[in-house]
């Protein structure tokens, strides 16, 4: 039975690079989708003119746009209880542990971190034009269920540990040592300039609504324009293309290695038969000539004392044996000197 044209560890490989690179490509093929319907859809900004807009498309619902505007709260906005002059809409209060961790195989202390506390809040907020509130706004609906957060980084505290002596011998026995705390504050701030992606509709009342679209698509809230973010969702599109990429590269590299050597394997063994047949041959023609008696004779091979020494061993050049002797040696060095043998030729007597 032939051997398998792949090793263990290559079909581990192949295997591993084929489901990543399946894995990669769906991924990029799902975030170009997203990409491609972010360029086809109607880009808006928040005016009067909207709900004229919606009226001229005979329908009531924009299943996708881009719109843009500028943050505004409904209600009383949420003032940051670490700068009273800061407000927003949107408020996230994180609280992390970090630790230093003992890695008994990198033989290192490595980071660690934990978040130990997490709040949001929100209150309701539109998208206003930037000429005035008077002019139009548009309510953003259900803020927290978009991709991404449009937040800022408006607080930030590191709280170190302090250690005594007997913790630090505890920090060492037990492999964690705690470096303290750290205290983020983000906001989406009143004011901001905001776009929004996602299902545009007009109320029975008039009112417009930015909400996430009722088929599944992306729901996005972004800081600044929509090229922005269209750029953001290629750089990880492209990203996912290539890593695909590679992993196919791989798998690819591994399949014409197999190929390579089952090519060189079949040449070998070619020339192995084609050997065998050029002795063989040479041995029917001693054959009628050779009579052999009871005592081996003087060109006898030394392995087997029976047939007549027919190789060549190269580049020793020692005459010693015969081709199935040869074959049959444990190893390819030379039965006298030792020295590796490199190709074996028939030997021609006259």
């Amino acid at each position: 039975m032939d051997a398998l044209p792949l090793t263990p560890g290559e079909l581990v490989c192949l295997g591993s690079s084929l489901a990543f690179s399946g894995l990669f490509y769906y991924l990029h093929r799902k975030k170009a989708k997203v990409v491609a319907k972010i360029q086809e859809a109607p880009k808006l900004q928040v005016s009067e003119s909207l709900p004229d807009i919606l009226s001229a498309t005979g329908s009531s619902c924009l299943q996708y746009v881009a719109i843009e505007g500028v943050v505004q709260p409904t209600e009383a906005a949420l003032t940051s209880p670490y700068h009273n002059e800061l407000q927003g809409v949107i408020e996230r209060l994180v609280l992390k542990e970090h630790r230093l961790i003992w890695n008994s195989l990198a033989r290192s202390w490595t980071d660690s971190e934990r978040v130990v506390l997490e709040q949001v809040h929100t209150v309701p907020f539109v998208l206003a034009s930037p000429a005035g509130r008077s002019v139009g706004q548009v309510s953003v609906e259900s803020p927290l269920q978009a991709v991404e957060l449009p937040l800022e980084t408006v607080y930030e505290r590191f709280q170190q540990t302090s250690h005594g002596f007997k913790d630090l011998l505890g920090h060492y026995l037990s492999g964690e040592k705690p470096k303290g705390f750290l205290e983020t504050e983000e906001m989406l701030l009143v004011g901001s300039s905001l776009t929004g992606i996602g299902e545009l509709t007009m109320q029975p009342d008039g009112s417009l609504r930015l909400q996430p679209p009722a088929d599944g698509t992306g729901y996005f809230l972004h800081l600044g324009d929509w090229q922005a973010l269209l750029a953001d969702m290629q750089s990880v599109s492209n990203f996912w293309k290539w890593a695909a990429l590679l992993c196919g590269f791989v798998g690819t590299a591994v399949i014409l290695r197999a190929l390579f050597r089952a090519y060189w394997d079949y040449r070998l063994r070619k020339e192995q038969e084609a050997q065998q047949q050029e002795f063989e041959k040479l041995r029917c023609q001693r054959s009628s000539d050779l009579d052999l008696s009871d005592e081996p004779p003087e060109s006898a091979c030394v392995i087997c004392l029976t047939n007549l020494r027919e190789c060549v061993l190269l580049p020793c050049g020692h005459v010693c044996c015969c081709f199935r002797c040869f074959q049959a040696l444990p190893s390819r060095t030379c039965p006298i000197c030792r020295s590796p043998i490199d190709r074996v030729v028939p030997l021609y007597q006259a």
